[in-house]
């Protein structure tokens, strides 16, 4: 099981599909990889040669900002927004949809748990 970036890619998925276990490589990303190393995609890490997994690797670290340094600089991003006082920044400190999606119904995963308010019920509320 190779080891890229900290983090144990599996040995027995296809290895375009085992570099997408890396944060910040997506499938598209792999296969680029993956070509710039001359490895071929359906080839699966553990049948990778200790120069291919070197190649592969390499080119992560060179080329493409992944994992925690990635991670970072996100948290820094949406930090920087939210000292600016912008409306992407505000949604993310009150913990609500940043890209305009409705609040009225959905969006649980961002507003967490309902809440229910006390002296409304269903008959009550406007259609």
């Amino acid at each position: 099981m190779p080891r890229i970036e900290g983090v144990d890619v599996p040995d027995d998925k296809r290895g375009e599909i085992a570099l997408t276990d890396i944060y910040g490589v997506g499938q598209s990303r792999a296969s680029e990889i993956l070509e710039k190393a001359e490895v071929s995609v359906d080839k699966r890490p553990r049948e990778w040669t200790e120069s291919e997994t070197k190649r592969v690797r390499r080119i992560i670290e060179e080329d493409y900002t992944v994992e925690g340094q990635l991670r970072t600089e996100v948290q820094m991003n949406i930090k920087r927004l939210k000292e600016i006082g912008c409306y992407r920044g505000k949604r993310h400190r009150e913990g609500l949809p940043v890209n305009g999606q409705r609040t009225r119904t959905n969006a649980r995963t961002r507003k967490g748990k309902r809440k229910t308010v006390a002296g409304r019920s269903q008959s009550t509320q406007k259609k």
